[in-house]
């Protein structure tokens, strides 16, 4: 089992936060890679909307990654699942509250298969950086504490 893990201390309360975690179109704000997203099915930002990203992928063709929202709790958790895709990691986002913030800790888990454990140094360092766009998010939410 692959895993990853990481968070930072936003000072933005928990709830602006979730929000903005929640909604799937924020992320080309903060994570590489992404261009856009579409829903695809579901009910927008609750559990069991089915998203689809717009990657960046080798030679221009966008890499297939959809999502689905498996577990929402507002202002303390959101959970999804890869469900196309080369690879189909879990991941979550879990907020608590901290010194006048947010601690907002990012974590994959993805269970390689037999041929994938050959790469298993490539894929655990691919996932460490995804995780680690959380310093993204916490700038991003900052600045706009700062504009408002």
């Amino acid at each position: 089992m692959a895993f990853a893990e990481y968070d930072v201390v936003i000072q933005r309360d928990a709830l602006r936060v979730y929000y903005f975690l929640l909604d799937p179109g924020n992320l080309p704000a903060w994570r590489d890679g992404i261009r856009g997203v579409e829903l695809i099915s579901g009910a927008a930002c609750s559990a069991g909307a089915i998203y689809r990203p717009l990657l960046a992928g080798a030679g221009f063709r966008p890499a297939a990654a959809d999502f689905e929202l498996t577990a929402t709790r507002p202002g303390a958790e959101l959970q999804f699942q890869v469900v196309v895709g080369q690879a189909r990691p879990h991941g979550g986002y879990y907020l608590s509250t901290e010194r006048g913030g947010t601690r907002v800790r990012f974590a994959l888990r993805y269970r390689p298969s037999a041929a994938e454990f050959l790469s298993y140094g490539r894929l655990r360092r691919a996932m460490k950086a995804e995780v680690a766009q959380l310093e993204r998010l916490k700038t991003v939410l900052e600045a706009q504490r700062a504009a408002a």
